[in-house]
């Protein structure tokens, strides 16, 4: 049973990551997943401070607003303070993840968190954290944190469709048309924000990087239709975390990391493989 809820884990995370994965893809923002990872931890120090809390609910919100800040202030260093986009990545998440740093550093005595819980979560450890309600168990709470979350960003990607694709193919037009880049903007990064969070506490904020950047890169070199890539991005997703889960048994090692390694070769495979501008398709071609 604790395999079953491992896996479902994976592949939720999977899931929601995958599919607001393609749409960062699009815009050439992957590595802003990365930024958010890393700079919710301060958020997750300061809300710890003010509750005296390590339920999940505040740790939730002020990871959240975090994640929020950090959009906004990579969005500043782009557009007001003309630093290029990946300069202004940097910057903010570096700057925000020392100050979380710090912040443990200085209450280490106090705060029972670590940056390793942050970066690196472990997902074996899901079955554990259960959820009950009226005296009943109804399984793990990641799980149903997971599953809302997905739930939200099925529902936001089903409304907003036709914006989402026209500011993330040919802003300008979508500005003519009337259509707010801003309003998209923010509201994808809220969901990467949001899905961020939901995740760390469960596999890790590596391991969401993964999962944001690989499938969709993989179902990237495999069409330019955009619903198969967001259908394609969801099966790598999970068949990464299903695949990563029985390599990682079968050779004792993390979960997490035997997950992420899959990916990579899902990649490799269609790099090389893929029937459209693959490796070998170049090959037979310039042969």
């Amino acid at each position: 049973m604790d395999a079953f809820w491992i896996i479902l884990t994976g592949s939720l995370v999977a899931t929601c990551c995958a599919l607001l994965g393609c749409f960062l893809l699009l815009r050439k923002m992957t590595m802003v997943g990365d930024a958010i990872s890393h700079a919710v931890l301060p958020g997750i120090v300061l809300a710890y401070l003010v509750t005296a809390s390590r339920a999940s609910f505040p740790m939730l919100v002020g990871a959240a607003i975090f994640g929020v800040i950090t959009t906004i202030l990579i969005e500043l260093l782009s557009k007001k303070g003309k630093l290029q986009e990946d300069a202004a990545i940097g910057v903010s998440f570096t700057w925000l993840f020392s100050i979380g740093v710090i912040l443990i550093s200085v209450f280490a005595g106090q705060v029972d968190l670590d940056q390793d819980c942050v970066l690196y979560g472990e997902i074996a450890y899901v079955p554990l954290d259960t959820l009950y309600i009226g005296g009943n168990n109804l399984g793990p709470e990641p799980v149903w944190l997971l599953a809302i979350n997905l739930l939200i960003i099925i529902v936001f990607i089903l409304i907003g469709y036709k914006g989402l694709v026209v500011t993330s193919f040919d802003p300008i037009l979508a500005t003519s048309l009337g259509i707010s880049t801003v309003f998209w903007h923010y509201s994808l990064m809220s969901l990467v924000s949001l899905t961020t969070v939901f995740s760390f506490e469960s596999v890790g904020a590596i391991m969401v990087v993964a999962f944001l950047i690989g499938p969709p890169a993989v179902a990237y070199l495999l069409t330019e239709d955009l619903k198969t890539m967001l259908f394609l991005s969801v099966i790598f997703g999970i068949g990464a975390a299903l695949g990563g889960y029985f390599l990682a048994v079968a050779i004792d090692a993390s979960i997490a990391g035997a997950m992420a390694s899959v990916i990579g070769v899902e990649f490799i495979f269609a790099f090389i493989f893929n029937p459209r501008n693959g490796i070998l398709k170049r090959k037979k071609l310039a042969a």
